[in-house]
């Protein structure tokens, strides 16, 4: 229980809960027994064990592969509530965390916090073979391939093999020239999203999509969909 542990680590948590972004104390009540809370609720695949019901309940949809939560616009799915919230986003364009040093912002909290790191220069996460330095977690592991020498993405066609799936994709798509990215103006298809968005600067001053009731114009028509729907209430 949360009375157990000590004051040391008590304090500990609280820090890092507020650097997690948790300002009140009932936020901070809340992170603390996800910490030393009785872990009572069990997965029944892995058996690993959480304090809260719902926390065990979006754990097993990684289990089962539930998607319950849909976008309107591309109906991409997600596991989570919060996650379709940030995924919407990106529809939208809404970007609610600034930084305070340039006023550049950002879709979440957690990419704020990595942008931050630039400014201040910092790399907490280091490389154990190398040393080398990064400002994030996954750019460790992702930097860890390369000391292993491992290629695990190979391609289907020429079985050519790949450090990065990425890579790998890019690669396979020289084969079936199946070009992805379109762009929602001319309908022009691209093979990568740096060339759709090198292409889309032609565009930047021309707006084609514009809505029959208020002739409000917009972009893209996933913005003109999601505007529909104030027409329909």
């Amino acid at each position: 229980m949360i009375q157990e542990c000590t004051t040391a680590a008590r304090k500990s948590i609280v820090v890092k809960s507020v650097r997690k972004g948790f300002v009140s104390l009932s936020e901070i009540k809340l992170h603390l027994v996800s910490h030393y809370g009785d872990k009572q609720h069990k997965c029944d695949v892995c058996e690993k064990r959480f304090v809260r019901f719902e926390n065990a309940k979006i754990h097993m949809s990684i289990h089962s592969g539930e998607k319950p939560h849909r976008c309107n616009v591309c109906e991409k799915q997600y596991r989570t509530l919060q996650g379709l919230k940030i995924h919407t986003r990106t529809h939208t364009g809404e970007k609610p965390y600034r930084c305070d040093i340039c006023e550049k912002r950002y879709r979440t909290q957690g990419y704020l916090k990595i942008h931050l790191l630039s400014h201040t220069g910092e790399k907490p996460y280091k490389c154990k073979r190398c040393d080398k330095r990064f400002m994030t977690s996954y750019s460790v592991t992702r930097h860890m391939v390369v000391h292993s020498n491992e290629k695990p993405h190979r391609c289907k066609f020429c079985e050519k093999s790949f450090t990065y799936l990425n890579n790998a994709k890019k690669h396979m798509k020289l084969h079936t020239n199946k070009k992805t990215y379109i762009c929602y103006v001319c309908d022009k298809l691209f093979n990568t999203a740096r060339e759709l968005k090198h292409h889309a600067v032609l565009h930047e001053d021309n707006i084609f999509f514009q809505c029959e009731i208020c002739e409000r114009r917009f972009r893209r028509p996933g913005y003109l969909k999601q505007h529909l729907a104030v027409h329909q209430d």
